[in-house]
């Protein structure tokens, strides 16, 4: 279970201690406008570190906990899940507002990007990305991902966006 590093974050596993952090996020209703439309009490917010976390222990990778490497602060999450029945290898993220617009998650999903291609050997990374997720849309853009497809995610459309490990490579990105 890897611990990655970027200029100003590492990307490491959730602990019992990101729970206020994490749950303080999830109940920000512009945080969770597009991860399904509502926002979560602790106890959802504990249920799905706890639900993280096995992503981990049954697949091997999962979300990373983002935490700033000056101040030790939670930030947010980024990572992969690819649960039976998802639409492919998905690259997604999250962070909490007071950490929006400050390039930090293309910096957490850029290593992430990194590592799929390279340690975990994936050929291709999809975001799912509603319509209207402007900041999201402009983040997969700027990682190289295009649209694929429109899927009914849980009764919405979504964008599939994706980027194979050879237009990453080929981007000069590797």
């Amino acid at each position: 279970m890897s611990t990655l590093e970027t200029r100003r974050l590492i990307l490491r596993l959730f602990t019992e201690s990101d729970l206020e952090s994490y749950a303080q996020m999830c109940s920000d209703t512009e945080v969770m406008r597009f991860l399904g439309g509502r926002t979560w009490t602790r106890g959802e917010s504990w249920r799905q570190i706890a639900a993280i976390l096995g992503h981990w222990q049954l697949l091997g990778y999962g979300m990373w906990a983002l935490e700033d490497r000056q101040t030790g602060a939670f930030v947010g999450r980024v990572g992969f899940i690819d649960p039976p029945g998802w639409p492919g290898f998905e690259l997604g993220w999250a962070l909490a507002r007071p950490f929006w617009g400050q390039g930090l998650a293309f910096e957490a999903a850029q290593v992430a990007l990194e590592h799929a291609f390279l340690k975990l050997e994936r050929e291709h990374v999809i975001s799912l990305i509603h319509p209207d997720n402007t900041r999201s849309l402009a983040l997969a853009k700027r990682l190289g991902e295009q649209f694929e497809r429109t899927v009914d995610f849980f009764g919405d459309e979504v964008g599939v966006y994706g980027i194979d490990k050879a237009s990453w490579e080929a981007a000069g990105v590797a």
